[in-house]
């Protein structure tokens, strides 16, 4: 054979088909991408349900079972604390099981606890059964963060998780209305019927809908789950087309066959260097914010001489502040993103950064500048709104009632903004954990809300409302020192545990 031929058909062979290209990161188009949030957003929903609808019904639940509402309250902080714990549990599962299996053994767990408090009779019932409601509740968001993560680009992730954060936060402003209508009208073990009902039909429909989206069982949503539990019903979500894929290419975790179940993940992420100093950062703003909550029953009504409906009704302003600043967050994100990877690339392209694998590209990508430099300007402003909230109601002989609540509507806006900053940086920072990622921050903020809630009361009746709220902004101002730390060293501690875990890693042989 002649050189000639010879040269041929070497160029022939290595050049690539024109019918095989790089997979697409998720095969399903926008459309369905939204469908799919608004489903794991709606789930979301059941926590925030189970915990605010039960709120107006807690002095009639303290007189039907004959305790103290301190006795009542305890039910409330054990929720919490239960909140912050679950979500450890079925995160790591959603991880390695799926996230179709996650979500039905929750529901499942969510719809019994609730047939029994519906049907409750005593106190010790009562606070066992809310435990396991909570137990059945909490981990709707983490796996839904978990499901954003894999069916989302880190260059659309943030309008996403702002949808999917204001749909968790629709029981904070509708939860107490309903939970009053339902109370009022026919009885407090009526609110348990009607979440019964409510996560039994949704179970049904995520059930039917929600195809499996866990990368290591399914990839890019291309593969056929072998377990009929993650196995979709329905077909049509997948595609089928006549184009190869490289399959080499086509995902970059192992396989669900070759994970195990850790249980000790979300503690080992919150114990991190690399997520530390931001969880704890969140947790201690999440935990204020929870505490003036917590405190506007008993200060509108001391203070204002508030009935309980129109105590109710101020609750709206944080709840409306809360989703009107995450949607409005979800798109600041997006557009931050894409700004800081075009001068990412184009600093690439002046250093000659073509000769660069996507993957070091990728992995070397500023992060924190993309995720986290607007949470300075959300915690400030979140402190402001607390110092204004705490020393309007110590002063409310001067000051109009529509100060607090106007307060809260920010306090709500930019709590929840900079919750949304976090865990998209927390998803994007661990892509091949992200439900024990979001169960470490919720494990941590739980924890230190119910620890912020038991004492805030107490608090408030030793010194009054504006030096106890100015000692928690005080404490706010230190942590944030967490970011200041992330944005520093993050991205140094990222690159030594890529190349500790290349170390141990041995190179893998393609074809082998």
């Amino acid at each position: 054979m002649s050189p000639e031929s010879n040269a041929t058909t070497t160029a022939t062979t290595r050049q690539p088909r024109a019918d095989v290209r790089e997979p697409p990161y998720s095969i399903f188009d926008r459309s369905q991408k939204w469908f799919i949030v608004m489903m794991v957003s709606t789930a979301a929903t059941f926590s925030g349900f189970a915990s605010n609808i039960y709120f107006p019904a807690l002095p009639t639940i303290a007189n039907d079972l004959g305790v103290s509402i301190e006795l009542i309250n305890l039910t409330v902080t054990s929720y919490l604390i239960f909140q912050g714990l679950a979500p450890s549990l079925w995160g790591p599962i959603s991880d390695v099981k799926g996230r179709r299996i996650a979500y039905i053994g929750t529901f499942l767990v969510f719809l019994a606890a609730c047939i029994g408090l519906a049907e409750t009779k005593n106190y010790a019932t009562l606070i066992v059964l809310r435990c396991l409601q909570s137990t059945g509740s909490a981990s709707t968001i983490a796996i839904g963060s978990g499901v954003i993560g894999d069916i989302t680009t880190r260059a659309e992730r943030g309008g996403f998780m702002g949808v999917f954060q204001a749909g968790l936060l629709v029981p904070v402003a509708a939860g107490p209305v309903i939970g009053g209508a339902i109370a009022g009208s026919l009885g407090w073990k009526a609110i348990f019927w009607f979440l019964t009902i409510y996560s039994g039909v949704f179970l049904c429909f995520l059930i039917l809908l929600l195809p499996e989206s866990l990368r290591a069982i399914v990839a890019n949503g291309s593969r056929t789950p072998k377990n009929i539990l993650t196995r979709y019903p329905l077909r049509g979500y997948q595609k089928t087309s006549k184009v190869q894929y490289n399959q080499d290419q086509n995902d970059k975790f192992d396989p669900a066959e070759k994970r195990r179940i850790d249980l000790l993940a979300p503690l080992r992420i919150l114990m991190s260097k690399r997520a530390a100093p931001i969880i704890i950062f969140l947790a201690v703003y999440y935990a204020v914010w929870q505490m003036s909550i917590t405190a506007m029953s008993s200060l509108f009504e001391s203070r204002y001489g508030l009935t309980e409906t129109q105590i109710g009704l101020t609750f709206i302003a944080n709840g409306v502040g809360s989703m009107i600043g995450t949607l409005v967050t979800g798109k600041i994100l997006d557009a931050d993103y894409r700004h800081v990877k075009t001068k990412y690339e184009a600093t690439l392209d002046r250093e000659k950064g073509n000769i660069v694998s996507k993957a070091s590209q990728e992995e070397d990508f500023p992060l924190e500048t993309a995720r986290l430099r607007l949470v300075p300007f959300f915690s400030i402003l979140q402190c402001l709104s607390i110092i204004l909230f705490g020393w309007s109601i110590q002063y409310q002989q001067k000051v109009h009632i529509a100060v607090p609540i106007v307060s809260t509507f920010i306090t709500g806006w930019t709590a929840v903004s900079t919750q949304s900053l976090i865990m998209t940086y927390l998803v994007d920072n661990f892509s091949d954990r992200t439900a024990a990622a979001s169960a470490s921050l919720n494990l941590a903020r739980c924890l230190f809300a119910a620890g912020g809630t038991s004492f805030i009361m107490p608090m408030i009746n030793g010194v009054g409302p504006g030096p106890a709220f100015t000692i928690c902004v005080a404490i706010q101002l230190v942590a944030l020192v967490g970011p200041l730390i992330q944005w520093k060293f993050a991205a140094k501690w990222r690159r030594i545990e890529r190349d500790e875990e290349a170390a141990r890693t041995p190179p893998r042989v393609i074809g082998s």
